[in-house]
């Protein structure tokens, strides 16, 4: 039975789940092997659940009569689950069609977007390459979705992926599923259990596996490491995302949403007792505490959580020697204005990374380590996430009138066919921009044919003025693609400035970046006052930069070009 989405919905589904790529084959593989269920990973190190039956390691679990569950009238899918605090979970469960007692399968939970309702669609394919129910089923899992709390049929408040409320929702429901006939386990209440979701359902998978040991392998799509290192960037509000997330979303939310949605795009400024509330929220140093294995999916063109956030997540596992992949589209909470390449690469990794974990299958070829993919639509590989051995620069210096005159323009460029986020995101992306304080970086001969890849580094010697005003002092910086008038990565990085008449440094990263540096097709760093995808800073002074660099990082060793 297919659940009727409102158009608001509908845009929400699109903006939060949305993927897009291309192809895998071939490539390095992983190093590590990697466990075959967490229960052996952890060997008991990891947090214990919370879960009904209160703390237990992995070998014990609830049992039947310790979940409650209630079947839904007319809906055979769904049932209506008790959690820790009584608060009602709706569960969409579809066991694989030839699972049995006598043979069970591993099961994968599905989580949805921001203020969505759990997917139940049992026809076609989910959006550009995602994985659905029928692709899940078909490669041999059982599949279990939910409505989170505050969202769909699910009581509670939404408190963005809490480990104390969504997170102990997600314990109740692996003690529900140890108990189906046809989910396969590896001791008595711990499931066999992989999780996939993009966006919110990316964050709650970072959150269920540091909690709890009973998660064998994860693919977090499109997911944040901090909310304050993501939403609130050099303490500056995402006011554009903001606005979109407030006009489309639904359901029933914690009051700090609502106060700092408010506050960000009215003033730019959130209280503290805000700012604490969203960074407590993690998953933050929780990410430390994973270890299963985990491909980490992000978009190159994504402006809510930026290739920095995966990193930072994709770093953590790394160090710890956790099997661990990372792979960058051209997609995610934003659009695709350069080629995308191949639509099916997101989708074979996907399945791949749960084939080899989550079933244990060794012979599977998981792929590279990482992978990004240029604005060609061109596909690089490597071992491990590559450090750049060279660098591309530009120097200058300009004076900036802190007007709504110098801003980002609209995009120039054309989104992917049939991409349905283009209309959604087009007023918050930044184009080229007018009214802009420019440096030209010139690509030279020695660095034509390599990758740009990370986050430049922008350093500025300035001065300037600004009215008295409650709200910050700032500029955005980004860098222009020349040949195709495209912003890189549609990224854009606000920068705090200090406007009182006196001269002062700052150096800052800007957002990661993927280019490939073509001779004779240079970039122009662009520094403006305002830009529709923050808030808009205090205006009415004027900034003056006796100095300014800006240093791209540049591979030029350690990556394969893929066709």
């Amino acid at each position: 039975m297919r659940r009727t989405r409102t158009p608001a919905l509908v845009a929400v589904a699109t903006a939060l789940a949305i993927l897009a790529g291309c192809s895998s084959d071939g490539g390095p593989s992983l190093a590590e092997e990697g466990p075959t269920t967490t229960a052996a990973a952890t060997d008991g190190t990891a947090s214990p659940s919370m879960g009904t039956g209160g703390a237990h390691p992995c070998d014990q679990g609830a049992t039947q009569d310790q979940v409650a569950t209630e079947p839904v009238a007319d809906v055979a899918s769904d049932l209506t689950l008790t959690s820790f605090d009584d608060t009602k979970i709706r569960l969409h469960w579809f066991p694989h069609p030839d699972a049995t007692a006598d043979d069970p399968v591993p099961t994968v939970l599905m989580g949805p977007g921001w203020s969505l309702a759990g997917d139940t669609s049992l026809e076609g394919a989910a959006l550009f390459g995602a994985l659905s129910i029928p692709a899940l089923r078909e490669a041999g899992y059982n599949v279990l979705t939910w409505d989170p709390r505050g969202f769909g049929e699910s009581g509670g408040n939404a408190t963005v992926n809490d480990p104390s409320n969504e997170g102990r929702d997600l314990q109740v429901i692996l003690d529900w599923v140890a108990t189906q006939p046809e989910a396969k386990t590896d001791g008595a209440g711990d499931p066999r259990a992989g999780m996939v979701g993009f966006s919110y359902g990316g964050g709650i998978q970072l959150v269920t596996a540091a909690i709890d040991c009973r998660v064998d392998a994860i693919v977090p799509g499109i997911a944040w490491h901090s909310l304050e290192t993501s939403l609130f960037k050099s303490r500056t509000v995402k006011a554009g995302w903001a606005s979109i997330l407030s006009n489309t979303g639904g359901g029933r939310v914690d009051p700090h949403i609502t106060s700092a949605s408010e506050s960000g795009i009215e003033t730019g400024l959130l209280s503290q007792d805000d700012e604490d509330w969203f960074r407590s929220r993690g998953p933050a140093d929780l990410v430390d505490d994973i270890t299963v294995p985990t491909l980490f999916v992000q978009g190159t063109v994504d402006t809510l959580f930026t290739l920095d956030e995966a990193i930072t997540n994709y770093r953590s596992l790394r160090e710890r020697d956790v099997p661990t992949a990372m792979l960058w589209f051209c997609g995610g909470h934003g659009t695709c204005l350069t080629d995308p390449g191949d639509p099916d690469r997101v989708t074979e990794r996907e399945l791949a990374w749960l084939a080899r974990y989550l079933v244990g299958d060794t012979t599977v070829d998981v792929g590279p380590r990482f992978e990004t993919v240029d604005q060609d639509g061109t596909s690089w590989v490597a071992d491990d996430l590559p450090v750049a051995d060279e660098t591309l620069g530009g120097q200058g210096t300009g004076s900036l009138d802190l007007t709504n005159d110098s801003t980002t323009g609209p995009i120039q460029g054309d989104p992917a066919d049939g991409d349905p986020l283009a209309g959604l995101v087009e007023t918050i992306t930044p184009g080229p921009a007018s009214g802009a304080v420019e440096v030209p970086i010139r690509v030279t001969a020695a660095l034509a044919g390599h990758l740009a890849l990370g986050a430049p580094t922008l350093s500025l010697a300035y001065s300037g003025t600004a009215p008295a005003g409650d709200q910050p002092t700032r500029v955005f910086a980004q860098l222009l693609d020349d040949e195709r008038n495209v912003v890189v990565g549609n990224q854009i990085t606000p920068v705090e400035v200090v406007l009182d008449g006196k001269p002062h440094t700052v150096e800052i990263d800007l957002e990661v970046i993927a280019q490939h540096l073509e001779e004779g097709h240079d970039l122009t760093l662009q520094l403006v006052a305002t830009t529709t995808a923050y808030a808009t800073p205090r205006l009415g002074g004027q900034i003056t930069f006796d100095e300014i660099g800006i240093s791209i990082p540049v591979v030029t060793s350690g990556l394969t070009k893929r066709g």
